[in-house]
């Protein structure tokens, strides 16, 4: 081997050292910085028919799991979904409380069976039919104060919606943007490690509103594989891939071919019903199933109450048109919808509290349902307790008349387009399904908040493996600068070595 290409090898060594020697200090400088993976040189000895020419160095790689950092997006996902759905129920369990506040919907009808009970003893009692009007007054404020917290929960879930599309659609022009790069120091044989690592953040962002699992191609791009079918492709010219309409949420709005409420498309086609996961497919679960179903839990409530009263003879609760609901005849048709809104105390009543213990009106009576009742005449007895009975042991009773059963709580054809189903189905009497009412709301918002410590926990699970995998250790990069210092320090002397003994042959030849 000639001293020249001993020389070379000794410069070879020194320039790859150096390179591990940059790339180390870059790790160590960014061990704590968010999304940075470890990055290393890939070192292939060079050499030509056998004569070694030294030491060649490739381009910096990372060292990542691609299967772990989906697994962990996806887990990541859930967690942000199950948020979601937290924070909107938040404020519809702050309407109830807790049940041993006295605030619930069914111990607002009990107070109201309190205040008929008291009222009994004493039919005449002025200030006992007070309390009894002001009982019911306080269910009509808390029925709308339910049925706005739903209803606001729905106007966050649609803004929710229109905030998250605007969010996927920035996230990709990030990713592409940064693809275009990542693409382009492919073709000039560039790393491109970091970029590599600001597009996984990228796509990990875009994860939380919609994910998608990621498949990488050789010259640098990406594919993003969504659920269900719906794959996201890259803006070319900073366009929009999602799109969404603004809307004002009602009571009676909903998504679907006749409704108000808009759906998600891309390009062109809705995808609604294809979304799966993340934030925005969360905030399109809760405007159009979880919240209508419960508004209309509310509203069943509010009108069985209502209706029941007035078939034993007590017209208590209208809307404002003095209407009272008919639930035989079907949510929307019944004129359920949106009751919770817009019940009422009949204005009859409150103005002449004589008709809480007399009735407003007669009742022919039926064999499925309430027996008939005629009203205390004028100038009839002041103990009359007939009504007071029927409301205290068929209104807020199990039973229509003796031995005929109330028909069940609707359990379906509910929602504003009459599609959705309710769970709660075994209650019979007013005040055992208004507090199931309560208690079910109370308990999807707990499940809300379980669902997502389960989810935090994988995600964070995933993310230490991850961590493990690809993050920096300090200490370890400061073991690899001592090696790398003392592979410099060899190859220096290397040349020195040649230095002299070139200065020692040209000596010779003087």
């Amino acid at each position: 081997m000639s001293l020249d290409t001993a020389l070379s090898i000794a410069r070879s060594g020194l320039a790859a050292t150096q390179r591990q020697l940059a790339l180390a200090s870059q790790n160590v400088a960014n061990a704590t910085t968010a999304g940075y993976t470890r990055k290393t040189l890939t070192l292939t000895s060079q050499d030509v028919n056998g004569l070694a020419l030294g030491v060649r160095t490739g381009e910096a790689t990372r060292t990542v799991d691609q299967a772990l950092i989906n697994e962990r997006n996806n887990r990541n996902a859930a967690s942000e979904a199950y948020t979601v759905r937290d924070k909107l129920l938040a404020g519809v369990e702050a309407v109830y409380g807790q049940p041993t506040d006295g605030n619930t919907l069914g111990n607002a009808i009990n107070a109201i069976q309190s205040a008929f009970t008291k009222l009994r003893d004493a039919p005449s009692d002025t200030g006992i039919q007070r309390e009894a009007l002001t009982a019911a007054n306080n269910a009509v404020t808390l029925f709308h104060e339910a049925g706005q917290a739903i209803l606001g929960a729905r106007e966050q879930a649609q803004t929710g919606i229109e905030t998250e599309v605007q969010a996927v659609n920035d996230s990709l022009r990030t990713i592409a943007g940064l693809t275009d790069q990542i693409r382009n120091l492919t073709a000039s044989g560039i790393s491109t490690a970091d970029l590599e690592d600001k597009r996984d953040q990228a796509i990990a962002k875009l994860s939380e509103s919609l994910p998608v699992q990621t498949v990488k191609q050789s010259d640098g791009g990406v594919v993003l594989l969504g659920r269900n079918g719906v794959n996201l492709n890259l803006p070319t010219h900073g366009e929009d891939i999602l799109s969404v309409d603004h809307a004002e949420v009602g009571a009676d709005s909903y998504y679907g071919a006749t409704g108000t409420l808009p759906g998600v498309t891309m390009g062109g086609v809705d995808i609604t019903g294809q979304l799966s996961g993340g934030r925005l497919t969360e905030n399109i679960v809760m405007r159009d199933q979880v919240l209508p179903r419960m508004m209309a839990e509310v509203d069943v409530a509010a009108s069985e109450l209502a209706s029941r009263l007035d078939a034993v003879g007590l017209t208590l609760f209208t809307d404002a048109s003095g209407t009272v609901p008919d639930p035989s005849a079907g949510y929307v048709a019944g004129n359920e919808l949106g009751f919770s809104l817009s019940i009422q105390v009949n204005t009859a009543v409150s103005s002449d509290l004589t008709k809480l213990r007399d009735g407003t009106h007669n009742v022919t009576g039926s064999a499925t349902g309430p027996s008939a009742f005629t009203t205390n005449p004028a100038g009839g007895p002041t103990g009359f307790t007939t009504l007071i009975d029927r409301v205290l042991n068929n209104a807020l009773g199990s039973e229509a008349q003796t031995g005929v059963a109330w028909a069940s709580f609707p359990s379906t054809g509910l929602g504003p387009d009459g599609t959705l189903s309710s769970s709660l189905t075994a209650s019979r009497t007013l005040t055992d399904y208004a507090a199931q009412v309560s208690s079910s709301h109370a308990n999807t918002r707990a499940e809300a908040v379980a669902a997502q410590t389960s989810a935090a926990a994988l995600r964070d699970a995933l993310t230490a493996r991850i961590d493990a995998k690809s993050s920096v250790d300090s200490d370890t990069e400061m073991s690899n600068l001592v090696k790398l210092q003392n592979a410099y320090a060899a190859n220096a002397r290397v040349m020195t070595t040649v230095q002299s003994m070139y200065d020692a042959l040209m000596a010779a030849v003087r």
